[in-house]
Order: C-alpha cells, then sequence, then structure tokens
C-alpha cells in the first residue's frame, strides 16, 4: 500500500501496514501535495503519483513514476503546458503504456509510460480534473464544477497504432443485451450509449464516389446475419473519411412491410441476438477486415439463455412466415394489376372471351387469399375498429406483446403461433397452388392464341 501526505511524504508498507518505509522522492520540491497515487496494474514495485503545489503560487506540474518501490523516481511532464498542475495521475487497465493526467485546466495522454503527453480534450469543458478511474474499460473524469463525464470504450485507444496510412477496423468492445435506448444528444444532461454493439473502423483514404463500403455481421460459424453498405438504399451506413462508427441494434432481418399496411399493435423487426460470440467483416472495394466481438447476458435480468434462445427461435419463426406470406401478397397485387390490364386491354377480342372469364375466377381467387391474409379494407388507422385485423397482423401482434424482456415463450403464446401458422399456411397452400396449376393454365391457353401475356415468376 502507498500513502501520500499534504506535506510531500510518500511511505509504503509490505506488509499489510505492520511497518512503513518512506519513499519520499529525494528531489521533490518542498511541501509538494501528494494529491493521487496509482500502482501499476501490471509491474510490481511500479506506482504514480501526481502533487501539486499551487498554494504557494507554484503552477508546475509535478508527475512521477517508481519502479522499484520508491528507491528511484522519474519526473514524467514532457508535453505538459508549464502551467497546467496536475492533480490526478491514472494508469491504463488493459494497456500498460497508457497513463491518464487530470490537470487544473484539462486532460492528457500518455502512450509511452508519461515519457510524453499529448492533449486529451476532445469535447470537455476547460475545466479542474479532480479525479479519474477506469470502470469496465471507461474512463470516468471527476471535474470541479462541470460535473462527471465519461469517456466510453478506451479499447479504440488501446489498439491504436503508429501508422495513420492503414485502413483499420477495432475489435469491438463487449456488449450487453438489454433494453434501453440511448445516444440522444444534450447540451445540459447526460446521456446513455446507444443500445447495441458500437462497431469503430478508420478509413484514411475514403472517397465516396470511387469507394464502396460494406459492414456484415456474422455468428461465430461464419453465417451471415446483416449486411450495410454505403451504396444500399435499405441497409445503409454513413461513411466518412477518417474515424468511423456504426450501432448493430444486435437485431437479425425481420418481416417486409409492404407500402401503405395499416396495422395495429404489430411488430415484425428481427429478432435479438442470442448472447455469444459473433464477427464483424469490413470490406472495403477488395479488401477486407475481421473481428470478434462478444454479447452478454443482461446481469441483470432473470430470464436464462434458454429462455433467450426460445425467445430468439419464436420471434424468428414468426417474421419467416410474416416474410413468406407479405412476398405472396405482393406478388398477388402483381398478378391483380396484370390481369385488370389485360381485362380491360382485350375486352373487345372475341377469341379472347375464354381467358378474360379465367381471369376473372383467377382474380376472386387470389383476392380472397389476400384478404384472409391481410385486411384490405383498412385504409386509416382508424379503420380497424371496423373492420377486423387479419392473420399476419394477429401474428406481428404476438410479435409486439411477446419480445419484451428475456423470457421464452409461454404455453398460450406457443398455441396461438401454432394456430395462426397453420391458418397462414392454408392460405399460402391455395396461393401455390393457384400459382402452379390457374397462372400455368392461363398463360399456356395464351400461348396457344399465340399471345403471352402474364408472366409470374415464383
Amino acid at each position: 500500500m502507498w500513502v501520500g501526505s499534504d506535506d510531500g511524504m510518500i511511505h509504503l508498507t509490505k506488509d499489510s501496514g505492520k511497518t512503513w518505509e518512506n519513499v519520499t522522492p529525494k528531489k521533490i520540491p518542498e511541501w509538494l501535495m501528494i494529491n493521487s497515487i496509482d500502482a501499476s496494474s501490471f509491474d510490481t514495485g511500479t506506482a504514480y503519483i501526481a502533487g501539486t503545489r499551487y498554494k504557494l503560487g507554484d503552477f508546475k506540474p509535478y508527475l512521477y513514476v517508481t519502479e522499484d518501490y520508491g528507491e528511484n523516481w522519474k519526473l514524467i511532464t514532457s508535453g505538459i503546458d508549464d502551467e497546467h498542475f496536475t492533480r490526478v495521475l491514472r494508469a491504463d487497465k488493459s494497456n500498460k503504456n497508457i497513463l491518464y493526467a487530470g490537470t487544473e485546466t484539462g486532460m492528457y495522454i500518455s502512450y509511452d509510460k508519461g515519457t510524453s503527453w499529448n492533449k486529451f480534450q476532445k469535447n470537455l469543458p476547460i475545466v479542474p480534473i479532480t479525479d479519474l478511474t477506469i470502470k469496465d474499460n471507461s474512463l470516468i473524469v471527476a471535474t470541479q464544477g462541470r460535473s462527471i463525464w465519461m469517456l466510453d470504450d478506451l479499447t479504440v485507444i488501446h489498439q491504436l497504432s503508429s501508422s495513420i496510412d492503414e485502413e483499420k477496423l477495432y475489435k469491438p468492445k463487449d456488449s450487453y443485451r438489454m433494453r434501453g435506448a440511448g445516444g440522444r444528444k444534450s447540451l445540459t444532461a447526460g446521456t446513455n450509449l446507444p443500445n447495441g454493439v458500437i462497431i469503430h473502423y478508420f478509413l484514411p483514404n475514403y472517397n465516396d464516389e470511387s469507394d464502396e463500403v460494406n459492414l456484415s455481421i456474422h455468428s461465430s460459424d461464419g453465417e451471415l446475419i446483416k449486411e450495410f453498405s454505403d451504396k444500399s438504399k435499405e441497409n445503409s451506413i454513413k461513411v466518412k473519411k477518417g474515424g468511423n462508427s456504426f450501432v448493430w441494434d444486435m437485431k437479425y432481418p425481420g418481416a417486409k412491410r409492404l407500402d401503405n399496411m395499416v396495422l395495429w399493435g404489430a411488430d415484425f423487426s428481427g429478432a435479438k441476438t442470442v448472447p455469444g460470440d459473433y464477427i464483424v467483416k469490413l470490406s472495403v472495394n477488395d479488401s477486407e477486415l475481421t473481428q470478434d466481438f462478444t454479447i452478454h447476458k443482461d446481469p441483470t435480468s432473470e430470464g436464462s439463455i434458454e429462455d433467450i434462445k426460445a425467445q430468439f427461435e419464436f420471434v424468428n419463426e414468426i417474421n419467416g412466415v410474416v416474410n413468406e406470406a407479405h412476398n405472396a401478397i405482393e406478388n398477388i397485387r402483381k398478378i391483380k394489376k396484370d390481369l385488370t390490364k389485360f381485362q380491360s386491354d382485350y375486352a373487345d377480342n372475341e377469341s379472347a372471351k375464354n381467358l378474360i372469364n379465367e381471369s376473372k375466377l383467377i382474380l376472386e381467387s387470389i383476392d380472397l387469399i389476400e384478404n384472409e391474409l391481410y385486411q384490405t379494407k383498412n385504409q386509416s388507422n382508424q379503420d380497424p375498429l371496423n373492420y377486423g385485423v387479419k392473420l399476419t397482423n394477429n401474428l406481428g401482434n404476438l410479435n409486439s406483446a411477446f419480445r419484451g424482456g428475456d423470457f421464452g415463450p409461454t404455453a398460450q403464446d406457443i398455441m396461438v403461433k401454432n394456430e395462426l401458422i397453420k391458418k397462414v399456411n392454408i392460405q399460402l397452400e391455395k396461393y401455390n397452388s393457384i400459382i402452379s396449376e390457374d397462372i400455368a393454365r392461363f398463360n399456356s391457353n395464351f400461348k396457344n392464341l399465340e399471345l403471352d401475356y402474364l408472366n409470374v415468376f415464383m
């Protein structure tokens, strides 16, 4: 244990306080107030001290290090302004070369164990830094008059390299699968981190016109979960030259939601992933960088990993069925549009009379299917009061009501899900039968008339 005093004395005990040794540096100024002592997490006998003499009119910084239990001390203040007197010095817990210093006028950082220092102010106000601590790879800063500040994710600093000309994908900090949100900016109040996996990467030579950047998330066995691109409209990412950050919300792809759908209480977003190990890949044109990362369960959650897996599979199954149903609806609407146009174009064509009647039967059949899957009468958000919602909306509502928390589905959840999926599959079987038989026969008859008007792709 190390002890510093207000009158410039430093003592050390190696036997839990039974005996003490005076290890005060021989060349420190008189009456130096020892403001902080930090023992190294890596090297036995190494400790760092910060002292002040501002009460005596001396505003110089005083930072010292010993590597031999105080037998020898070295002043380490190169790079700190002459009148930025030092209040606290802390060593990083993960990288032995990194030190953080708090002064009367802001923050400094050293990447070489104090041999040299650089200003580390970022968006922190110019304010006295009275103390520093590190918690879960985040730097917590106590100020005098400007509240408490926090620099999240020191893992990026740990991975900095001397080269500034190479693309870099940093290993993401461990994340937690939990509810909540964050990331909102405020000038007057604190804010939480964005909820998700924060991925940092560096592109020194990015050109938005000639370069294509892709970020993809994979399971530990390499299976693709989701992909994002600066050239994509659906899953787009904003990319700039230099440092970039992207937050993956930990969700798998959700079910398709068609334009102008009126739904009540339905959630078709992707299932939130199960805690475990994952992979992120950064592709820039033809080059690729890879890092692995870990997602942990919320330590306050009462649900088990098995519960979370059951929830994940439940939501994924529903979204898969809804996606298939909505794809069918999308195709049904195209078929209806084409058949309606056909009837109009060939209304006066006597040779197409039988085909027009056939097209009307097809229209009637697929219209019934669409209306079983989705309530087409709903045109405004209040219409469901008059026209009840249908199958895919009910499945989406089941997802919405169920996915909160970290618990698996109840027996009732599973029964409702199975009943709804059974009804959806009945409609999809009818749809597939019409596509494979009725539409195929319709096109065959077109060909007999040397007309091939309606083309449907499965």
